[in-house]
């Protein structure tokens, strides 16, 4: 006799309880994303022109917010700086959802074809197709140039999504995810910023939550089911992943580009205690699943700790 999914998961529970059902999940995602999803093209107002005096970034997410330099440099240069910084988590946003798209298909790729769970990653597939063409846009309006990761971070990407395994690609793709959306979240409703940059905000906020959940079910089942040693290179590649993505997040080239001191910039935003703590607030959210479903472990953990993102 061959045992249905639900069968052969019933009474698996990790810390967050019992497994819920792979296409049930798929199903309430499609039908959330039949009801709020967007075309940014046709959604927001492109031509408006960008208003005098608004933030690009709310201040108190900028990277240099709080230290010596920032009280030295006049509001114009300020929000200057967050125009440039939107651009480049713009541009970060673009590099880790191609990667995304790429370890969805994967996931995929030997899975029924009319399942939900296959026909909800389509779905995002889509989404982030249309997010990554959003962000391009919004970094050609802005005026700034796009920032691309190192060469050394674009080619550890491009080894991560071909040996990373599935429980290690939903740990990337929620760490990507979570840490902007925790961002975003404070950005969309804020007065301050501009009206684009809100509205771009906010149409990622509404499609990533379904991201984020059908990520978190996935790597809770994946890091309840696959073999242990799968488990086990999830801990340490993900972690490797926080490391990475932590020095990645803001592009120095940024502060050249509005005329500060590289050197001096990256100094004083590595020893901000602001700056660390809004990286470990936004990412706080993750790392307390992560550590209840059993990521956060051993080697893997220390590589957390040191990636700033882990109190």
């Amino acid at each position: 006799m061959t045992l249905s999914e639900t069968d052969a998961l019933d009474g698996l529970r990790d810390a967050l309880g019992q497994l819920r059902n792979r296409e049930s999940v798929a199903l309430r995602l499609l039908e959330s994303s039949a009801k709020h999803s967007f075309d940014p093209d046709t959604e927001l107002d492109w031509e408006a022109p960008f208003e005098d005096g608004k933030w690009f970034w709310p201040p108190e997410l900028v990277s240099l917010y709080g230290t010596p330099l920032w009280r030295r440099m006049s509001e114009e240069q300020r929000l200057l700086l967050s125009r440039h910084e939107a651009a480049a988590l713009a541009s970060l946003g673009i590099w880790f959802e191609l990667i995304l798209m790429q370890l969805l298909v994967r996931h995929i790729y030997d899975k029924s074809a009319t399942s939900a769970h296959v026909r909800y990653a389509l779905t995002e597939i889509e989404d982030e197709c249309r997010h990554s063409k959003m962000f391009a846009r919004v970094i050609a309006h802005s005026g700034t140039p796009w920032y691309p990761v190192s060469r050394v971070h674009h080619n550890l990407g491009r080894l991560f999504k071909t040996i990373s395994t599935t429980p290690g690609s939903f740990t990337a793709t929620l760490l990507g995810e979570e840490v902007l959306d925790w961002m975003q979240r404070l950005t969309f409703p804020d007065e301050r910023v501009q009206p684009l940059i809100r509205g771009v905000t906010r149409i990622h906020v509404i499609e990533e939550s379904r991201h984020v959940r059908y990520a978190r079910e996935e790597l809770r089942r994946q890091m309840m089911t696959a073999p242990r040693w799968s488990q086990e290179f999830t801990r340490v590649s993900s972690g490797e992943f926080a490391r990475v993505f932590s020095v990645a997040f803001v592009n120095p080239e940024v502060y050249t580009n509005v005329g500060l001191d590289r050197r001096e910039a990256v100094a004083q935003v590595r020893a901000s205690a602001h700056r660390r703590e809004v990286m470990q607030q936004g990412a706080k959210k993750l790392t307390d699943f992560l550590d209840d479903i059993g990521v956060l472990r051993g080697v893997g953990r220390r590589l957390w700790r040191s990636s700033g993102l882990l109190a």
